[in-house]
C-alpha cells in the first residue's frame, strides 16, 4: 500500500502563493498516477492536477495556468505550487495516488488551503 501526508496549507491573502507537498512512502513503486484534488464548502470534489510516471501533466480549468504540479522521484514527493491565489481556491487539497493494476486509490489526509483578504 502506499501512504500519503499533504503539507504546505495554510492561510494566505488573494494574489499570493502557496506550495503544497505530498510525501508517499510504501509500495512506491506501484504508482502509476497522482493527482490533486480539492473540496470547497458547498461544491463537490474536483481534481486539480494530474501527473503521470511519465511527467505529463494535465489541469482543471479553474487553474491552468496558475497552477503547477511537479514531481521529484528522489524524494517520492509530488509538488503543487499555486500562484495568483483566489478566493475561490479556497478548499481542503488532496493527494491521490492510482496504482497500476487493480489496487485501490491511495488518498491523503488532506490540507487546508484558505485565500481571505
Amino acid at each position: 500500500q502506499v501512504q500519503l501526508v499533504e503539507s504546505g496549507g495554510g492561510l494566505v491573502q488573494p494574489g499570493g502563493s502557496l506550495r503544497l507537498s505530498c510525501a508517499a512512502s510504501g509500495t512506491v513503486f506501484d504508482i502509476n498516477v497522482m493527482r490533486w484534488y480539492r473540496q470547497a464548502p458547498g461544491k463537490e470534489r474536483e481534481v486539480v492536477a494530474i501527473i503521470t510516471s511519465g511527467g505529463n501533466t494535465n489541469y482543471g480549468d479553474s487553474v491552468k495556468g496558475r497552477f503547477t504540479i511537479s514531481r521529484d522521484n528522489a524524494k517520492n514527493t509530488v509538488y503543487l505550487q499555486m500562484n495568483s491565489l483566489k478566493p475561490e481556491d479556497t478548499a481542503v487539497y488532496y493527494c491521490n495516488a492510482s496504482p497500476r493494476g487493480y489496487s485501490p486509490d491511495s488518498w491523503g489526509q488532506g490540507t487546508q488551503v484558505t485565500v481571505s483578504s
